[in-house]
Parts: C-alpha cells; structure tokens; sequence
C-alpha cells in the first residue's frame, strides 16, 4: 500500500482540489516516465504521479534520484501552458520559487535556492541539496506540455553521495505529515504556474533572487567539459539566464549542464 492516499491530500487541497487528478503508486521507474507514458494517452493538465520508490529516478545532467519509501517525497506533475516552448524560459526557476514557498508556509527555516534547479538547506554555514527538479517539455497540436518532475527529502539520505544533501527534518521543529507537504507543495505550484502562464519568469524573479543562495557573491561555473569561468554573480535575468559580471563584461549563461561554486 502506497503511503500517500489521494483522498487525504484531496481534503487538504481544499478549493484547490479539482486541478489536480493524483495516483499513488508503490513503486515505478520513474515518476516522470510513467507521467508520459500516460500524457501520450492523453490524461489532462493537473496529472499528478507520486511514488513511494523509483527504480530509475532521473536528476538532471544524467544522475540518478535516490527515493526511500519513508525518508522522501518524489511526485511528477504534468502541466500545460499555450504557446511556444520559447516563453518556458526560467520554467524550472519558478517551481524553484514554488518550492520553497511552500516549504516556508510549513515554518523551514535556511532553505534557498541554485540556479538552474536545486532547493538548498543552509545548515550550520554550508549548503546541502535538499530538492531537485527535472522539468521535460513537448510540443502537440495543444500548446506547450511539462511534466516537471520533483524530489525532495524529507530525512537526510543515508547513502554516501557525491554532493552534500539534507532532509527537511532539518529546517523545521516539528516534521509535517507527508499529505500536508504535499498539499502545500501542489498549492503552491499551482499559484505559481499561473502567474508564469501569464506573465512569464520575469514576475517572479525578485522572489527567486530573494532566495538565491549566491546573489551578489563571487562564484566558479563549471562547464560539464570542466571549462571554468569565474566572476560575480549578479542574479538572473527576466528569462531565467544567470548573469556573470567578469572583467570582459556581463556574460549571460544559458547552459544547464554548469555548476556553481563558491570561488
């Protein structure tokens, strides 16, 4: 028996609980994967899957998302939005924002965010991930379709992994329940995805930029083929592009396959 049931979370949604049609599952490859299968069938914008474990969770730039049953959240959603895949410009920023709205609402404390994707917890004067999202887009004869795919932990990961991770048990006094995260998580995506159907990134970059973990720090970006480049982060731009003030100017950083560390 799966550990989230649709019916609880439909009661706390409340107004909100027509948008979303959710189905909880055991066990899949992966939330995203079986989202698609079903998008191709033709299930509608609000498809929500979540899985108690995945067997090939996908992050970006080609890792592998970790789940166990009690000790994380990892759910994809499917929206749609009309027009071209050109106005999605900053898409996974905003769920960025989403993200850690709700996680405030539910009293975390020194959580923040990465450019292009991550949600981190600022514990003790460091970083760890704490959420990731991985956002697949197609286009039909309907518009624009995302299925945005999200992991979060709720306990710190016991396995011993490459980058610094935390669970949410850490930014609060007191764990919610898991339908109460969830709700809130999907609450908060829902205001969030209109204002950016509407409006686009450019509405919500303040409040990305409030939360940016490096905002107006020097950095290093590190290109997948191991280029670096180093300079002082200013925050983003109206679609989403980091901006790095390097001696030869401003340089506006479009490739998702970078990360940022501190210089």
């Amino acid at each position: 028996m799966a550990l989230i049931d649709p019916v609880l979370i439909k009661s706390r949604l409340g107004p909100l609980a027509g948008r979303f049609d959710l189905d909880a599952l055991d066990e899949c490859d992966s939330t995203s994967s079986e989202l698609m299968r079903r998008s191709e069938r033709g299930v509608p914008a609000g498809t929500v899957i979540v899985a108690d474990r995945q067997s090939a969770g996908r992050g970006r730039r080609g890792r592998s998302w970790l789940s166990e049953a009690e000790s994380g959240l990892t759910f994809s959603l499917l929206w749609r939005f009309s027009g071209p895949l050109s106005r999605l410009s900053g898409l996974s920023l905003a769920v960025g924002v989403a993200l850690t709205r709700a996680l405030e609402n539910l009293g975390a404390v020194g959580v923040c965010l990465k450019w292009p994707n991550d949600v981190l917890l600022q514990h003790g004067g460091e970083y760890a991930k704490l959420a990731g999202v991985l956002i697949e887009l197609s286009t039909d004869r309907r518009g624009t379709q995302a299925i945005i795919g999200i992991g979060l932990n709720l306990q710190p990961p016991l396995a011993d992994l490459s980058l610094p991770a935390a669970g949410l048990s850490q930014a609060v006094h007191a764990q919610p329940d898991r339908h109460q995260v969830l709700a809130e998580i999907l609450t908060a995506l829902a205001e969030v995805l209109e204002t950016f159907a509407v409006d686009g990134f450019a509405a919500i970059k303040t409040d990305w930029q409030r939360r940016h973990a490096w905002q107006g720090q020097s950095v290093r970006i590190i290109a997948e083929q191991g280029e670096s480049q180093a300079g002082l982060c200013l925050g983003v731009d109206d679609d989403g592009a980091l901006l790095l003030e390097t001696p030869q100017g401003i340089e506006r950083i479009f490739s998702g396959d970078v990360s940022l560390r501190r210089a």
